[in-house]
């Protein structure tokens, strides 16, 4: 089995140390210093107070590396469209694109039952590249749960979670996505395989969503806006839209609003990845986490002004640099 990992930042880099160090064929293309760190020497993983050294392949360029069984996207979503021709020479006849990105993924309608079956998601997939190239067939769902951080070149820091959560869009248990669980279980992860990804899916994004603009408003931590009395109004009203608008493109929620509230302040004084993005002049990844949901609601034709007016404020957050 091989398996190439697209953008080694830090769950990219997480993921690839684990599956070097349990034997797996594994490539990481990246590049600049963290690149060069790695050629020079190894991977360097730090989890639970110890640290381990791989080496795995590293390139800056796919054609080093040849056609893929597996191909893992760990780019934020705002940066795989351009990145889809980079990727050209890891796709073979029968390679599988495995999308561990946060917000809903490109392919969410692809075979989905209804009138909605095989629409596009453009705030995600703006020039439909994604679907016309790889084609959504290729397409294994993947919701990660572990945070990780780049300390420095190289490094990869593992702040909590093992788990990758797959699934077929079709709710399949196919013999790639079993193969795939398989050979991340060997390396120590948690990898299970869900008949629903989607619900799964909305579950994590239901936090991506809310915690992690208004954390970029107002520089809160994930404790600071569970605790105040306003900015959580906010949180649970964005997420009871988002909620009407999941179930009626039949997504089943095992838990309610407020317990995922609490479960997202229970993390502690964390700042979320957008906030963090913005802290460094980085690109923050909005549209996938809000605007995609400010889509689907107009898709299946369901007001959502509080996601609206948080989607407006984070953009021109953004601008604003």
């Amino acid at each position: 089995m091989k398996i190439a990992i697209f953008g080694a930042g830090a769950i990219g880099g997480f993921l690839g140390a684990k599956l070097a160090a349990a034997g797996t064929d594994v490539s990481l293309v990246a590049r600049g210093p963290h690149l060069q760190a790695m050629q020079q020497r190894g991977l360097i993983l730090r989890e639970a107070g110890q640290e381990s050294v791989t080496h795995p392949r590293v390139a800056a360029d796919a054609a080093e590396l040849g056609v893929q069984d597996y191909v893992v996207v760990g780019l934020k979503a705002h940066s795989v469209p351009a990145a889809v021709p980079a990727m050209a020479p890891l796709i073979g006849p029968n390679t599988a694109v495995v999308m561990a990105v946060n917000g809903v993924p490109w392919w969410y309608f692809y075979g989905l039952d209804g009138s909605y079956r095989d629409m596009r998601v453009r705030s995600i997939d703006p020039d439909d590249v994604q679907w016309q190239v790889w084609g959504p067939e290729r397409a294994i769902g993947c919701v990660v749960y572990p945070a990780a951080e780049v300390p420095e070149p190289g490094v990869i820091e593992l702040l909590e979670g093992d788990r990758f959560t797959l699934g077929e869009p079709d709710g399949s248990r196919s013999e790639r996505v079993t193969k795939l669980s398989e050979c991340f279980i060997a390396a120590g992860l948690k990898a299970p395989v869900r008949p629903r990804i989607r619900d799964e899916i909305w579950v994590k994004l239901w936090g991506n969503l809310s915690f992690n603009p208004i954390s970029a408003l107002t520089l809160a931590t994930l404790e600071d806006m569970v605790r105040d009395d306003g900015t959580r109004a906010v949180i649970r009203a964005m997420m009871v839209e988002a909620q009407l608008v999941a179930e009626k493109l039949g997504v089943k929620f095992p838990i309610g609003v407020d317990k995922r509230i609490e479960g997202g302040g229970a993390v502690g004084a964390h700042k979320t990845s957008m906030l963090q993005d913005l802290e460094r002049g980085r690109p923050m990844e909005y549209e996938a986490l809000v605007g995609a949901v400010a889509e689907l609601g107009r898709i299946v034709e369901l007001p959502t002004p509080i996601i609206d007016t948080v989607l407006a404020l984070i953009r021109l957050r953004a601008k604003a640099g």
